[in-house]
């Protein structure tokens, strides 16, 4: 007679309804005492004596057992539900998208116990074809973060999408900076336009699209406190954005900026303009004290910006608009800096950045200079005179 399996080694028996071995474990109990039996089954007893040693061992190494059709769709779709919570609304949407668009379609049906390596690295090589890097990295983030939740929920063992890693996809539309001579094309392009404050703020201010389109007129002072002990010039206080959370990017990006000369004019004849933009809106006006805003005083959004921006400069000598978006003004008041010999350490302070990489890498747009220190050193050191020392 066939022996007895032991206690907490599960069973196993044949189903004559299913015509299937079903194997069976208790994984726990319910607060009211019920027992949680978790069911697999083989079309062989062979088959089915192997699920039930995979359950088994999942259960003693503490891992709750996974439902066998939980999906990568399923994971991806708990972690858009649940995993982005508090985050800003233009983060989830893209996310949203990203997942739905290229993720669920390919992978979403895969067993998310069965995912391995390899298909993702699959996956990945296909999407590298068509996408860009960034975009590449933006699909890893989300599968990872998506898988990394479901394995903090016992949903599978381990998350092998951060055994791969990224390949480098098309390239994209690479940032640039204008020079000085297009920086003077833009700003006298602007200059008859509702855009000109806009476009002049940014170029000599270096701030960022999300934090103008967040300035409100109580954080700019255009007539400083010369008589202050210090004085105070005129100056904004980029204190805000239009992020969910109404701060700025990082801690360092809040700052308080001294307005140029050409700034002030600006902004001041723009405050005139938005009175009387006021005054034609009458009861359609919507007061919310921003600085860049429409016709009746609502926000603008980046697409209002981006548009007004193009047709602003669509006279600029020299410039295609379809090619220059507004954050581009950043990047130029870096380069224009950098040119002009301010320390990159002082500039990243400027556009509030954590550190000098980001600035030097990713915003500073210029042919690098020849490093002369060196040679120069080694000229002293060795004796050698420059010929019109001689």
């Amino acid at each position: 007679m066939a022996s007895r399996r032991s206690r907490g080694d599960g069973g196993l028996h044949w189903d004559t309804t299913r015509q299937r071995w079903i194997a069976t474990v208790t994984t726990g109990y319910t607060p009211a005492g019920k027992r949680i039996v978790r069911k697999s089954s083989g079309k062989t007893k062979a088959a089915a004596k192997a699920k039930l040693t995979e359950a088994l061992r999942d259960h003693h190494d503490g891992l709750a057992i996974a439902p066998a059709g939980y999906t990568v769709g399923h994971a991806v779709q708990d972690w858009l539900a649940y995993g982005l919570s508090g985050r800003d609304t233009g983060t989830v949407t893209t996310c949203t998208i990203l997942c739905r668009t290229h993720v669920i379609p390919y992978l979403g049906a895969r067993k998310l116990r069965d995912l391995n390596a390899e298909d993702i690295d699959r996956w990945l090589s296909d999407k590298a074809g068509t996408l860009s890097t960034r975009t590449l990295q933006g699909l890893y983030s989300c599968l990872n973060r998506a898988i990394k939740q479901a394995m903090a929920r016992d949903k599978v063992k381990r998350n092998v999408v951060a055994l791969c890693s990224v390949p480098k996809g098309r390239p994209g539309r690479p940032s640039k900076a204008l020079t000085v001579p297009q920086a003077e094309a833009v700003l006298r392009a602007a200059e008859n336009t509702r855009m000109r404050a806009y476009v002049i703020v940014s170029l000599l201010t270096g701030a960022r699209t999300e934090e103008l389109r967040a300035l409100t007129w109580s954080h700019v002072e255009l007539d400083g406190h010369p008589s202050g002990d210090p004085p105070v010039p005129p100056h904004l206080a980029v204190w805000r954005s239009v992020r969910a959370s109404t701060d700025t990017k990082t801690r360092k990006s809040r700052r308080t900026l001294a307005l140029p000369r050409r700034c002030i004019d600006a902004l001041d004849a723009h405050r005139r303009q938005q009175e009387h933009d006021r005054r034609a809106a009458g009861a359609r006006w919507q007061e919310h004290d921003l600085v860049f805003a429409s016709r009746v005083g609502t926000s603008l959004d980046a697409a209002d910006v981006r548009r007004e921006f193009r047709r602003a400069i669509r006279g600029a000598a020299g410039l295609d608009p379809a090619e220059w978006t507004p954050r581009e003004l950043r990047h130029s008041f870096v380069s224009l800096l950098s040119d002009s010999g301010v320390p990159l350490e002082e500039i990243s302070r400027l556009v509030g950045h954590s550190g000098t990489t980001v600035t030097e890498l990713v915003y500073r747009k210029q042919i690098r200079p020849v490093l002369q220190q060196g040679a120069t050193a080694m000229d002293r050191i060795f004796g050698v005179e420059q010929e019109g020392q001689r």
